[in-house]
């Protein structure tokens, strides 16, 4: 019978090269030290011998584990998944390991996946939060921790956090303007909860852009309900059954936006000739719609680096950081919806 095969240790590299152990272990953490040459030969020596690092002995000597937590509340959803992928690339570089978790838009299970963070000792968290957050408290205590937050798109009401966030009341009331620049009169708004940011914000670049149009708001023609297609499909058919369609449709995401097109097709009505559609947030499923829908750009390539950037900053300074808000103007992309009448 073979013997089972033993992890390479740091006195096994000593032995073979015959230096000492703290030698190799300097050279390892590119101490200064230890001279170019010798530290090549012991790396070397290393990766020849098969030597894997003890990161829990090092992040126990080093008070971090140089990992990050990040949480969302759902993970089908490209806006999330593009974020989830430019922090990766981010984390990757700067030699930090990344522990993702789904909230799957559930208090509760976001309020769990926090404390396992806080027991797996992570640097610090980057999340979003889910639609009925209940958390604040949780978000206090790990703050007072000493482990950072940055809160990303969907954000909790509270200046000691940081956050980056999209403009969402530029960005809402530039496509409703958008539309009565159209000549739509009769604008409508699927919205998302109000106890939440962009669902709030959003809804104010709506009502603003109506404001300053003089266009009266018909509170038949909002709804309000959660962020994803479900919500966009019995929004619709809600609207669609009361005889209370207006002539086009300002939706507070992509996913309901989604939710919205698939109930028109059941219907029988098309868009934009029997109703016009625009949305908040874009999707790769965009370019596979007929007709493809204008949208408020979110700007997805800079909220996952700058919340990166920003825990970094917070890790790195400390009790001394001062929270930052950061906010991100948005474009508007018109495709082949919202278009003149």
């Amino acid at each position: 019978m073979s013997k089972k095969k033993t992890q390479i240790t740091l006195q096994d590299i000593a032995d073979k090269l015959n230096v000492t152990k703290v030698t190799v272990s300097k050279a390892l953490r590119n101490h200064p030290d230890i001279s170019e040459k010798t530290s090549e030969l012991i790396k070397k020596t290393a990766d020849k011998m098969g030597y894997i690092p003890n990161l829990a002995a090092r992040n126990l000597s080093a008070k971090r584990t140089s990992t990050i937590g990040v949480i969302v509340p759902v993970i089908a959803n490209s806006f999330f998944a593009q974020i989830i992928d430019s922090i990766y690339n981010c984390a990757f570089d700067s030699d930090y390991d990344i522990i993702l978790a789904v909230s799957q838009e559930d208090s509760e299970k976001e309020r769990k996946h926090l404390e396992t963070m806080l027991a797996m000792r992570v640097d610090g968290i980057i999340i979003s939060v889910c639609e009925k957050s209940q958390n604040h408290n949780t978000f206090l205590k790990i703050k007072s921790l000493g482990v950072p937050i940055v809160f990303f798109d969907r954000t909790i009401e509270d200046d000691n956090f940081s956050s980056v966030t999209i403009n969402n009341v530029q960005g809402a009331y530039r496509a409703v303007e958008k539309a009565i620049e159209n000549g739509y009169k009769s604008i409508g708004h699927i919205g998302g909860w109000q106890n939440i940011n962009i669902g709030r914000d959003r809804y104010a670049g709506y009502k603003e852009a109506l404001r300053k149009h003089k266009i009266p708001l018909n509170k038949k023609h909002v709804i309000f309900g959660g962020f994803g297609e479900d919500d966009g499909y019995n929004a619709f058919m809600e609207l669609y059954n009361k005889q209370n369609l207006p002539d086009i449709l300002f939706t507070v995401t992509f996913p309901v936006a989604l939710g919205v097109y698939n109930a028109t097709k059941e219907v029988g009505m098309k868009i934009p000739n029997d109703i016009d559609l625009i949305t908040f947030g874009q999707s790769l499923t965009n370019r596979f719609l007929k007709p493809k829908l204008s949208y408020v750009d979110l700007q997805t390539n800079d909220i996952g680096p700058k919340a990166f950037d920003l825990i970094l900053e917070h890790i790195k300074s400390g009790k001394k950081f001062t929270p930052k808000k950061i906010e991100i103007d948005t474009d508007l992309v018109m495709n082949e919806t919202c278009i003149k009448k």
